[in-house]
């Protein structure tokens, strides 16, 4: 290694590093983040920031333009599942679904109602994440599970534990694991099934113990003024199987992404007959779009990233270094995965919708098999789900609930750990 090289290093580490700061701080919003960490690797690494000569690997051109588009695939996808999510909700089987899970609930049993609450939480969450969906289904699950005497903090946990599990159900979160790991989307549905069974488990596990502990009894709740109070419309039980549609379409009838959204918005509306049923799908599509144009903006972030971190020049600097920390054993990846999971709080190096973009194509380059760094990748998001205060849904959560964002931390990122050790210990026997 020369010295230049050994400059380039340091450089890029003190980049990385840097905005790890700035971001955990929450200085600067990770969308601003990713493009200019981008600029900068580059630049460190000696790429020049425009040249007239097309094969010259320039900035302006192969990172910033190129890059812009490089998850271009995800992002449509993820517009087609914010329009389903949409449709579920305009429609009224969101709604629905909570609705029907508060009947079974009936009684003051805590861990029951916790229990059938998070499974449907799970359900709903499959198709419709961000914080549109937190908001329709917190603003019904948290007071239900106040008033069956089950605390702030512990009500919170568990929602965000279902949407953390059910996330893992989202087409577009396949779509770009897919995309960065140059897999089929059926390797990562199949997986999907498999690795959300010990989270089930073990959060429901994690649901009991703090119910049993719970101090706080509260058989009451005031809700805060929302505005008049919308009424749900009514429809079909059968229509409460539309969430589940799109994944039946994908395991069942292997078809690709965006043709199974399409077939479940139409048998969404055949299920339900809205009065007007156009008006409906293009409210949703607008609505969704809307709902999700921040995450669509991170993703082009994320493209400029992985642009810059691939780049000959740069992955020529950081592939040595990824190489001599990478494990290369079952129990070195099990444990190295496990104890680092942290880092996938506060869009960090193993946060794939974060700095673990890039992160993990380098592993995926560096020796470590697509396949390995995937499940790795994909079990570091219960953490990232569950316990990270900057996501923006965990922020509503809490202050829905009137909790410290940072107390759901605390109480769930050894659960959290945990969840992710066993789940790299299924991990190692399929990938080794």
């Amino acid at each position: 290694m020369d010295t230049l090289q050994l400059f380039q290093i340091i450089g890029i580490l003190v980049v990385f590093f840097a905005f790890v700061g700035l971001m955990m701080t929450k200085k600067l919003a990770t969308i601003l983040a990713l493009p200019l960490m981008a600029i900068l690797m580059a630049l460190i690494a000696g790429i020049p920031l425009y040249s007239n000569n097309p094969k010259v690997f320039n900035i302006a051109t192969n990172i910033l333009s190129d890059g812009s588009a490089k998850l271009a695939t995800t992002i449509i996808t993820t517009f087609f599942g914010a329009w389903f999510g949409f449709l579920l909700k305009k429609t009224g089987i969101s709604e629905g679904i909570i609705r029907k899970a508060a009947e079974m609930a009936g009684g003051d049993k805590p861990v029951r109602i916790a229990t059938i609450f998070f499974l449907i939480g799970i359900v709903i969450f499959s198709t419709g994440g961000g914080l549109g969906m937190t908001i329709l289904a917190g603003t019904i699950i948290i007071p239900i599970l106040l008033t069956a005497g089950i605390s702030a903090l512990t009500a919170s946990i568990v929602l965000l534990a279902s949407q953390t599990v059910g996330s893992f159900f989202s087409m577009s979160g396949w779509s770009m694991t897919a995309q960065l790991y140059k897999l089929p989307v059926s390797v990562i549905s199949k997986y999907t099934i498999i690795f959300t069974i010990p989270a089930i488990i073990l959060f429901e596990v994690m649901l009991i113990w703090f119910i049993k502990r719970d101090k706080t009894i509260r058989k009451g709740w005031t809700m805060p003024d929302a505005g008049p109070v919308r009424k749900a419309p009514q429809v079909r039980t059968i229509a409460l199987i539309a969430p589940i549609l799109p994944v039946v379409m994908v395991f069942a009838f292997k078809l690709d992404i965006i043709s199974s959204i399409l077939l479940a918005v139409i048998a969404t509306i055949l299920l339900t007959t809205p009065k007007h049923p156009a008006q409906v799908m293009v409210s949703a599509l607008i609505e969704g779009i809307q709902s999700v144009a921040g995450a669509a903006a991170l993703m082009v972030g994320i493209g400029m990233l992985l642009a810059a971190v691939t780049a000959p020049a740069v992955s020529a600097i950081l592939t040595p270094l990824i190489k001599a920390v990478l494990p290369t054993s079952p129990i070195t990846y099990v444990l190295f995965f496990s104890i680092l999971s942290p880092l996938a709080l506060y869009r960090g190096p193993l946060n794939t919708y974060g700095l673990g973009s890039g992160v993990g194509v380098l592993m995926a380059a560096s020796g470590l098999s697509p396949l390995a760094t995937m499940l790795a990748m994909r079990n570091l998001g219960k953490t990232q789900g569950l316990c990270d205060p900057t996501n923006t849904y965990n922020v509503w959560v809490a202050d829905f609930a009137d909790v410290d964002v940072n107390d759901i931390t605390k109480k769930t990122i050894g659960w959290a750990t945990l969840v992710v050790f066993v789940s790299q210990i299924m991990a190692a026997f399929i990938a080794f």
